[in-house]
């Protein structure tokens, strides 16, 4: 698949793939490396399944068209699909950011990535790239994103010091971060609302809102990143203890 020329131009010089599945790899370059940041002092849920549940439930819910609505989403944007999975959201938000906008779907698992590929190429999605990760670094390039969503996934996140941290850069000035997940202990694969805002705010970023979506949607919790000059160092992160560790 060909990506269009705004996804296509981040990534020269980086040396990473548009959509052939035989091509995916990063983006960019390694972010800092996970040992410079504290674990976290929690469980972290394993990854089980590309997908949370049906996409037809999800529809019901108009899961799709809420976290656009709420993270304003428009045209001509390029959004980050973080841990993508199957791609729920990378489908809807290509056809919502249209032909002058961008999604990059980005994942650690790259058989999740490689399918997705296929599935874009069925459905002849030309804007989106994929991007291969790590647990402690997505690898996107710099200044890459208008926002970012998390769908579901927060608690999988084995190094989240890290990852927040190395996802920060790859974020414009004025974008957005929207974290979708359940009211619920992260090893039983949701993430306390208080546990989430403890995590982000140790890296830097700044909570906009908090909406409770329909049905079993669970939150969207919308943060800002750090400015660059206000990035905390790593050795200055301390874990969250207590808040919603169980």
């Amino acid at each position: 698949m060909i990506a269009l020329a705004r996804a296509v131009t981040l990534l020269v010089g980086l040396g990473a793939s548009c959509g052939h599945a035989a091509d995916i790899g990063y983006l960019a370059p390694p972010g800092v490396p996970a040992k410079e940041f504290p674990a976290p002092q929690r469980p972290v849920a394993q990854i089980v399944s590309p997908g949370r549940a049906s996409e037809e439930h999800r529809d019901s819910l108009n899961e799709a068209g809420e976290v656009a609505r709420l993270l304003e989403l428009k045209p001509g944007m390029t959004v980050g699909d973080i841990g993508a999975g199957s791609g729920y959201h990378t489908v809807r938000l290509s056809r919502l950011v249209g032909p002058t906008g961008s999604v990059i779907a980005q994942d650690v698992t790259r058989s999740y990535l490689i399918a997705l590929a296929k599935r874009t190429q069925r459905l002849r999605l030309t804007n989106v790239t994929f991007a291969l990760g790590k647990p402690h670094d997505p690898r996107l390039p710099a200044s890459s994103l208008d926002a970012a969503i998390l769908v579901h996934m927060y608690h999988e996140i084995a190094q989240p010091y890290a990852f927040l941290y190395n996802l920060a850069p790859a974020l414009r000035s004025g974008a957005r971060v929207g974290i979708v997940d359940l009211e619920r202990p992260t090893s039983e694969h949701g993430t306390p609302i208080e546990l989430l805002r403890c995590e982000l705010t140790a890296i830097g970023y700044r909570e906009v809102a908090t909406h409770q979506l329909a049905g079993d949607g669970g939150y969207l919790a919308v943060f800002s990143p750090p400015e660059p000059g206000n990035r905390k160092a790593p050795r200055d992160i301390v874990a969250c203890r207590g808040a919603g560790t169980r």
